[in-house]
């Protein structure tokens, strides 16, 4: 491997990987995509001449070629049969030390794969890669304002699929604290 690609491979893989994961919510498909990625660099290297921002360039890349990977999954299998994220390296939802957490946690995971992966996407570029809505929109190669509004919807339905949840510990924390 060159050594251009094996520090592009050290400074994103995570990431790249992150990303994949959480739009492909299977782990042997995140490393799909970051397999993929990596091969269409080291076949073509000329793909970064002129790349202003590789971070953004290979999000991109990772991004484009998990949505082909759930197209032909989609084409494969029963509409309906996604599944949850297995564990893997960079996992924004590894299990916790604390009972609460790990359920939140689960609950999280469970109500962002609930999300349309294009809503999902924004949801992770915002929050793990803390990009702003014109980079997002520049990886996802849509108008900052689409990137706010997906944006907007996924918060919407996040917020109404984890209120029961918040309510349960708000109130289970309440009742702890008066005591």
């Amino acid at each position: 491997m060159p050594a251009d690609l094996a520090r592009l491979y050290d400074d994103h893989a995570q990431a790249l990987f992150a990303l994949a994961l959480n739009v492909t919510r299977r782990d042997a498909d995140a490393r799909d995509v970051l397999q993929e990625v990596f091969r269409r660099l080291a076949a073509r290297p000329a793909l970064l001449d002129g790349v202003e921002n590789a971070r953004a360039f290979l999000l991109r890349l990772a991004h484009n070629q998990a949505i082909d990977i759930l197209r032909r999954r989609h084409t494969r299998e029963a509409p309906g049969m996604e599944t949850e994220p297995e564990s893997g390296m960079g996992h924004p939802f590894a299990a916790s030390a604390r009972a609460d957490e790990d359920g939140f946690r689960r609950a999280l995971a469970e109500a962002l794969g609930e999300l349309p992966p294009d809503q999902r996407a924004v949801v992770h570029l915002k929050l793990w890669e803390e990009a702003t809505f014109e980079e997002i929109a520049e990886i996802l190669d849509i108008s900052p304002n689409t990137a706010a509004s997906r944006h907007r919807y996924a918060l919407d339905k996040l917020r109404a699929r984890l209120r029961p949840l918040y309510n349960e510990i708000k109130d289970l924390w309440t009742t702890s604290n008066n005591s």
